[in-house]
């Protein structure tokens, strides 16, 4: 194997989840040279790849598939830190996240819907239609936390769709 995809693998090996992008930053090569490789290795090696919600993730063909999907979902930093929230706080609801979190309602939503689909967070109502959230498999999550550690450029971008956010509440 040469030395470019020895580095792809264990890039994807140390980083389960990673996504294309971040893979081609964190290699500091070119798009298409990722592809090439990628193309090759995901071939011939033990490595998956999954697309989600608009990202293609690559992983360990021994990751777990729900494993896989919390993996894709806890690199985004805001649905870490709803994660990290609930984690924390317990059952709550989710004006009080989104008023903690510091973020518009319709992102609090449009994270949840999405971690809700891929059952890391339940949603559920009272008989008065109140919503509460909680968090499923909480001890999976906390070690799944620990193994994300979001890039500088992803925080960014998060930071800025929560600005926008922001921008076009007022």
């Amino acid at each position: 194997m040469t030395d470019t995809r020895q580095s792809i693998v264990d890039c994807i090996r140390s980083e389960p989840g990673i996504h294309f992008n971040a893979l081609v930053r964190r290699l500091d090569l070119a798009p298409g040279q990722v592809q090439y490789h990628l193309r090759i290795i995901l071939n011939d090696d033990d490595l998956l790849r999954e697309h989600l919600y608009g990202k293609t993730h690559y992983y360990p063909s021994s990751v777990a598939a729900w494993e896989r999907r919390a993996l894709a979902l806890l690199r985004r930093e805001t649905a870490a830190e709803i994660v990290s929230y609930l984690l924390e706080y317990g059952r709550t609801d989710p004006a009080t996240v989104a008023d903690e979190l510091d973020i518009a309602r319709s992102t609090l939503e449009w994270h949840l819907s999405r971690l809700t689909e891929q059952e890391l967070v339940t949603k559920e109502w009272d008989g008065q239609h109140r919503v509460t959230l909680t968090v499923e498999r909480p001890t999976e999550l906390v070690r799944l936390l620990r193994e994300v550690d979001p890039t500088l450029f992803e925080r960014m971008v998060d930071r800025f769709t929560r600005l926008v956010d922001d921008l076009l509440e007022e």
